[in-house]
């Protein structure tokens, strides 16, 4: 199938939170979407009005579009994988997530297993896919705790690019933060991409350093709240869910009923605005 029109399908279903556009991408190209009835493929481009089936069901677009945008913070800790479902049977963030109806949580980026701290979840996936995008330069911050002798001359060389397996790379800033001993030191970090494992890998490329400790503790214009514990969530302030969109060209959301009444548990028991988020034990 061809469409002419329209955006790519990838981008329209992305938007309206079927999935992340390389979840979606996959899915063309294994032949489980299909638009005005036919098969399609990766590269067509649909509009939202055309009638489309994923995986055997059909989805109501229009009916998306009336949904607000929601965007939560998570605090992950250690020990948890950034996945839906895992073979090796290990905690995943999603245990934790609020529960969602017709809906899905996409993660912006990934921590790995022995990384901590802010990760950031919206139901639109257009707006996961251009924070995740190097193009648009968002910040990522990261206290970072280093066994091991580092030099001035090794921060000069983290700070003008190191060359990884995966082309040239670089910090933003480094900064010794004081407290550290003996031979761990603490480090605030940034960089404005998201390669895999790129911290460790950047302080790694010395031989005789380790990251013992890594946390991200800003993305963008969001910080970690400290009044926000590991395993637990809570939903972005409406007025900076839609400056962090706009940040990225996208339109501002309406404010949905979760973010007025605060956060829900899974009993139904309703949270003020002020709560921590739910912890599901």
């Amino acid at each position: 199938m061809t469409t002419v029109k329209g955006e790519k399908i990838q981008k329209v279903l992305a938007r309206a939170g079927l999935g992340s556009r390389r979840e979606i991408e996959k899915w063309l190209e294994q032949g489980l979407i299909r638009v005005k009835h036919q098969p399609a493929k990766l590269g067509d481009r649909m509009l939202e009005t055309d009638h489309v089936s994923v995986k055997g069901r059909v989805v109501k677009l229009e009916k998306k579009r009336e949904r607000a945008r929601k965007t939560i913070i998570y605090h992950k800790p250690v020990g948890e994988i950034v996945s839906r479902n895992d073979p090796e049977g290990r905690d995943t963030i999603f245990k934790n997530l609020p529960k969602l109806k017709g809906e899905r949580w996409i993660p912006v980026g990934r921590l790995d297993i022995n990384t901590s701290g802010l990760l950031l979840l919206t139901t639109d996936g257009e707006l996961a896919h251009r924070l995740m995008h190097p193009s648009y330069e968002l910040v990522r911050m990261y206290a970072v705790r280093i066994v091991g002798t580092v030099t001035d001359e090794m921060i000069d060389m983290l700070l003008e690019g190191i060359k990884l397996e995966d082309g040239i790379a670089k910090f933003r800033s480094v900064q010794r933060v004081a407290g550290g001993e003996g031979a761990n030191q603490w480090f605030n970090v940034s960089l404005t991409e998201g390669r895999t494992r790129e911290v460790r890998r950047l302080w790694q490329s010395f031989e005789h350093l380790m990251v013992s400790r890594l946390v991200r503790t800003q993305y963008g214009m969001v910080d970690l709240p400290r009044d926000v514990a590991a395993r637990r969530w809570r939903y972005l302030p409406f007025r900076l869910a839609n400056a962090l969109a706009k940040s990225v060209g996208l339109e501002a959301s309406k404010e949905g009923e979760d973010e007025r009444k605060g956060t829900q548990s899974d009993d139904g028991r309703k949270k003020t605005r002020q709560n921590k988020g739910h912890r599901r034990r």
